[in-house]
């Protein structure tokens, strides 16, 4: 029996990296002699076990064959002949193909050292295009090592491209896609993720209503850098920059999403898509079954961002309804979530990136104003049921016509 580390956690101490998870894996053992050595079996498809005083899941050394489609469509075979060369030859990446036992000897059968030193992301074997999850997790690789100068190299971008006109993207479950999306949004450069999977053809695939906005012209005086899907590109590295939840990354990526629905002969202008959006934003929720938080921002994001930059404009009844559509007083946060991808959408222009934001203090300020409305009085006035209600709405409305006189003077 021989243990070696493997993987990411090579990878990134090369790099000099912190090194977070470990994959072991080991070769030369039998699922009989883990369990004498007190490992405990996990793994439903392969033999994978805990070990019995780290909790780390170790893996026997497994060869696998294609039999079906999509990401789960594999058979494995592990067995004390499997030898770690085949083992690595299975994965991914040559910088995700490397092994070290406990003294940091490295195996490196498929150069990822080598690739790794030259900044370069590429396939491990041809049975690279056998996996459709890959173009994503090639993608998001893409958007973690950006700012370390890594790229694609042309041969995996061509298999990529490969896989993305088989069909076999159409075949990845929505919780494997999900999982991968979500963790390449949450990268250093998560506009790289979309600008790889658009390069090779999967944006198309996985998301046509994102791919849709490149080419579609706004407003010069608005949008200095024209094209919509540049625009959210930057929107998203805004986002990047300043350190926002996924909430707020997945809503603003999704935002404009109702400009890709402008006819041609309206352009550059794209009058209430906020509106027609929706239906996209609720189509590419409902396609990635996008957790519940982000799903909602992404809506209420996509239909009221443009009153967010309008906010000291609102007349205090919008306002009011504003607030109301966001439950500002029983879920402040979502209200700062919204902020936050106003601001991003605002900041995402071309010469634009240090613009100040004084619509983010306003709405801070009106939802404050809001809020304050005392119940109390109210109901020693005898008000109840929904002419209780009425009464705070009136309250409310007076406090923010109040608020915003203020605010003018």
């Amino acid at each position: 029996m021989r243990i070696y580390k493997v993987g990411g956690a090579v990878r990134d101490r090369l790099l000099g990296k912190p090194v977070t998870d470990i994959d072991w894996v080991v070769v030369g053992a039998t699922t009989e002699e883990m369990l004498a050595q007190g490992y405990r079996p996990v793994g439903a498809d392969f033999p994978v076990f805990l070990h019995p005083k780290s909790g780390e899941e170790y893996a026997l050394a497994r060869t696998e064959r294609k039999s079906g489609r999509g990401y789960g469509g594999f058979t494995f075979h592990a067995s004390p002949e499997v030898t770690l060369e085949e083992d690595l030859i299975r994965r991914d990446l040559t910088i995700n193909a490397m092994a070290e036992d406990d003294q940091q000897n490295l195996t490196d059968p498929y150069h990822g050292q080598r690739d790794l030193e030259a900044r370069v992301l590429r396939h491990v074997s041809p049975a690279f295009a056998e996996d459709p999850l890959r173009v994503l997790r090639v993608a998001r690789f893409a958007a973690r090592y950006a700012g370390l100068g890594f790229t694609v190299a042309p041969e995996t971008l061509e298999l990529m491209r490969q896989l993305s006109e088989s069909g076999e993207l159409k075949a990845l479950t929505a919780e494997r896609s999900w999982k991968e999306i979500s963790r390449a949004l949450m990268e250093d450069q998560p506009r790289v993720f979309i600008e790889v999977l658009r390069e090779c053809g999967a944006l198309k695939v996985l998301m046509p209503e994102v791919d849709a906005l490149f080419g579609v012209p706004q407003p010069a005086a608005h949008h200095p850098e024209i094209d919509t899907g540049v625009h959210t590109l930057s929107v998203l590295e805004q986002a990047a920059q300043h350190k926002q939840p996924l909430t707020v990354r997945w809503a603003c990526l999704l935002h404009d999403l109702g400009k890709g629905l402008t006819p041609e002969e309206e352009w550059p202008r794209h009058i209430a898509h906020e509106h027609t959006g929706l239906k996209l934003i609720k189509v590419v929720n409902e396609r990635f079954k996008a957790p519940k938080d982000c799903q909602e921002l992404a809506l209420l994001v996509g239909q009221y961002h443009t009153h967010g930059h309008r906010a000291l404009e609102l007349k205090p009844s919008t306002l009011l309804d504003l607030l109301q559509s966001f439950d500002v007083y029983r879920r402040p946060q979502r209200l700062e979530e919204f902020i936050a991808a106003c601001e991003m959408d605002a900041r995402g222009r071309k010469g634009l990136e240090q613009r100040s934001y004084p619509q983010a203090d306003y709405l801070r300020g009106a939802a404050t104003a809001a809020r304050n409305v005392a119940v109390q009085p109210l109901l020693e006035k005898g008000f109840k049921g929904p002419e209780l209600g009425e009464a705070i709405k009136r309250e409310r409305l007076k406090a923010l016509k109040a608020y915003k006189e203020a605010a003018s003077a």
